[in-house]
């Protein structure tokens, strides 16, 4: 059993942090553009959400 420890560099290890963190930060920045259309859409998004739903349901009924 000795010997059997993972052989991960640290080199691999800081680029995989680094990808998350990357990804981490485009989450942030897109959850940041989809708050600012919330807030511009304000009361419509009920409306946009039902309109989405309409389309879904029609698409599949093949309507569309």
């Amino acid at each position: 059993m000795l010997g059997t420890r993972g052989e991960l560099e640290v080199e691999d290890l800081l680029k995989i942090i680094l990808v998350l963190v990357v990804i981490w930060m485009i989450l942030e920045i897109v959850g940041l553009v989809i708050g600012g259309l919330a807030a511009l859409l304000g009361p419509l998004q009920p409306l946009l959400g039902l309109v989405v739903l309409v389309l879904i349901v029609l698409w599949l009924l093949d309507r569309i």
